[in-house]
């Protein structure tokens, strides 16, 4: 199934919790010293002084793309272009966090689309994944946001996300299974109705092209 976004849904999607949040910092770092102390610590000690201010602005800082439009992100890169051939960007860094554990979730993202008449500032596809990424999240929906986005924004003639990720709740706790890995895709148009374009992408992002 293909999803649509609209620019009135693009824009939507700007939700700024420094103006909307009910709660002040000074009582998120309070909140953070009732953990301490139900941990058994003691948040007065010299080495935990800060540690309120400093988890909070971290928290802030790892859930930034709340504060984030696709609007202000794009700042005017799409392009008209008369290209139909694929465009990849691989191996994209992300990071991001766990809602359930909020922990962190370590991996790599791959985007490809075929233009249908408009293109992308290729920076911009990684920024379109840090945003989606600085949130909150599960695996499975952030893949299909991206996808989602890029779908949106270009109408082209088919998007395809494949994530590679690394769960610290996994790892660090729970199961303890470090080394495993999570791989999630969303494909949409040409890359969900052609096996052949599919398969030119997965080979593409498996292999390695070699630069001399």
């Amino acid at each position: 199934m293909t999803l649509s976004i609209s620019p009135d849904d693009i824009r939507k999607q700007l939700i700024n919790t420094e103006s909307k949040s009910p709660v002040s910092e000074a009582e998120m770092q309070q909140a953070v010293r009732t953990l301490l102390i139900g941990l058994g610590e003691d948040p007065d000690r010299e080495g935990l002084l800060d540690t309120p201010k400093r988890v909070v602005k971290a928290l802030k800082y790892l859930t930034s793309g709340y504060n984030q439009s696709l609007d202000e992100l794009l700042n005017g890169a799409v392009f008209h272009e008369d290209a139909n051939e694929m465009v990849l960007v691989r191996d994209i860094d992300l990071f991001s966090s766990c809602e359930h554990h909020i922990l962190p979730i370590i991996g790599r993202a791959h985007v490809a689309y075929i233009p249908n008449g408009k293109v992308i500032g290729l920076s911009k596809i990684a920024r379109i994944c840090e945003m989606y990424a600085r949130r909150l999240q599960v695996q499975e929906r952030l893949t299909s946001q991206i996808a989602g986005a890029i779908q949106g924004l270009l109408k082209p003639q088919g998007v395809a996300v494949v994530i590679e990720a690394t769960h610290m709740c996994m790892v660090m706790r729970g199961v303890q299974k470090p080394g495993s890995w999570t791989v999630t895709s969303s494909m949409q148009g040409v890359f969900a109705d052609d096996a052949k374009t599919r398969q030119e992408f997965m080979d593409l992002i498996r292999h390695r092209a070699s630069f001399h």
